[in-house]
């Protein structure tokens, strides 16, 4: 384990990740979990400036590109380990 604790958000991702692949390398999945995020955060949420038609309402634009810093936050902080 890690001397750094994950945050409750960071920790479920992993332990989940965890769970279905406890043969590999606690560290190995971590990377790859992280992976995993940010590629999820770009196809659910462009980045700015690369939004679609479905941005048109200000206060769903901002709310998806909160959930996006949200996924990469934790990815962010999985690789930090």
């Amino acid at each position: 384990m890690t001397d750094k604790q994950l945050s409750p958000a960071a920790q479920a991702v992993l332990d989940a990740a965890y769970r279905e692949m406890d043969y590999a390398p606690r560290r190995h999945l971590q990377w790859v979990t992280a992976a995993a995020l940010r590629a999820v955060a770009d196809q659910v949420v462009p980045e700015e400036g690369k939004e679609c038609e479905c941005f048109t309402n200000e206060a769903i634009r901002l709310n998806r590109m909160g959930v996006r810093a949200e996924f990469r936050a934790i990815a962010t902080e999985l690789e930090a380990q």
